[in-house]
């Protein structure tokens, strides 16, 4: 059986597995229809081929583990976000999307070149949108935004984009003009140390109460100073969720690729959104409304 350290390069080095230890939050109930909007399965060749330029190398995250991950931490539904170390071979999580079709949805990482036919067949398959990473290595580059906003428009999709908001001036009115809705992952990636007054920041507040977006509330350990429990985030989740409750979501980030230990517990992760979002008629809304809504949970049979 292959190794993940058998394939690690100085370039793409080894990165830790998750957490063993997964679990719901101590503090509520997660609400029946909860949606995990942020995670990733990963594979190892030779049937799942690495990217060259990949940033990290990555234990396998095998589907029945993820799937285990959502059953134990009381999510009913996942949505698979297709990792750069794969690059736009999206195979692994098109398999576990086609296996899963009333549970999971999936977000993609397509070329500018790729054809409606495939598009076809992996909106079929679950996906909903496709992804840009400017973070890691192996992703897709903001240069193909209009080509693929201009494609997936037909099939109803959304554009995610990993990256640091910090820069977000630089493409602030491209995004405001797409034809498509906008994501932004993990709170929008700036340090917690730059403080809510950072310019990026307040304009992706802004962009939010204007326009067409949404933003992922994940990533706690990726942008936290501190360290576990990661407080210096709520006051970053606590802004996001003032301006648009209605188009923010949560996520799990399983299974935590690339981060330095110690490894955070999903159950701290859902402890910690309880001080992001106190109120419990709010905190539905993220968990349920509005992934149902993106991700057309319902609409598969």
């Amino acid at each position: 059986m292959p190794d993940a350290k058998d394939f690690a390069t100085p370039s793409a080095p080894l990165c830790a597995g998750p957490n063993p230890e997964v679990g719901g939050p101590s503090r509520y109930k997660v609400p029946a229809g909860a949606v995990d909007t942020h995670a990733h399965v990963l594979g190892l060749p030779p049937r799942y081929p690495l990217e060259e330029g990949r940033s990290y190398t990555a234990p396998e995250a095998r589907p029945a583990d993820y799937l285990k991950m959502l059953e134990k931490t009381g999510m009913e539904h996942g949505v698979l976000v297709q990792p750069s170390v794969h690059g736009t071979d999206n195979r692994l999580a098109e398999e576990t999307l086609v296996a899963n079709r009333k549970k999971l949805r999936g977000v993609a990482v397509v070329a500018p070149d790729v054809t409606d036919r495939a598009l076809t067949r992996l909106d079929e398959a679950g996906f909903r949108g496709c992804r840009f990473n400017i973070m890691f290595g192996g992703g897709i580059g903001l240069d193909a935004i209009g080509t693929l906003a201009k494609k997936i428009k037909p099939f109803g999709w959304h554009m995610q984009f990993l990256m640091d908001v910090r820069k977000i001036g630089e493409i602030a009115r491209e995004l405001s003009s797409l034809p498509v809705p906008w994501v932004i992952d993990h709170m929008g990636y700036v340090p917690a140390s730059e403080g809510v007054n950072n310019s990026g920041f307040q304009t992706l507040l802004s962009m939010l109460k204007d326009g067409n977006g949404w933003v992922k509330l994940s990533g706690a350990f990726r942008v936290s100073s501190e360290g576990p429990p990661y407080r210096d985030t709520i006051a970053f989740a606590r802004a996001l969720v003032a301006a648009r409750p209605d188009r923010m979501l949560w996520g799990s980030d399983w299974p935590h690729v690339a981060i330095k230990p110690p490894m955070p517990k999903i159950g701290d992760l859902l402890d910690l959104f309880a001080e992001w979002v106190p109120d419990e008629a709010t905190r539905k809304q993220i968990f349920v409304d509005n992934p149902h809504k993106l991700y057309g949970f319902g609409d598969m049979h």
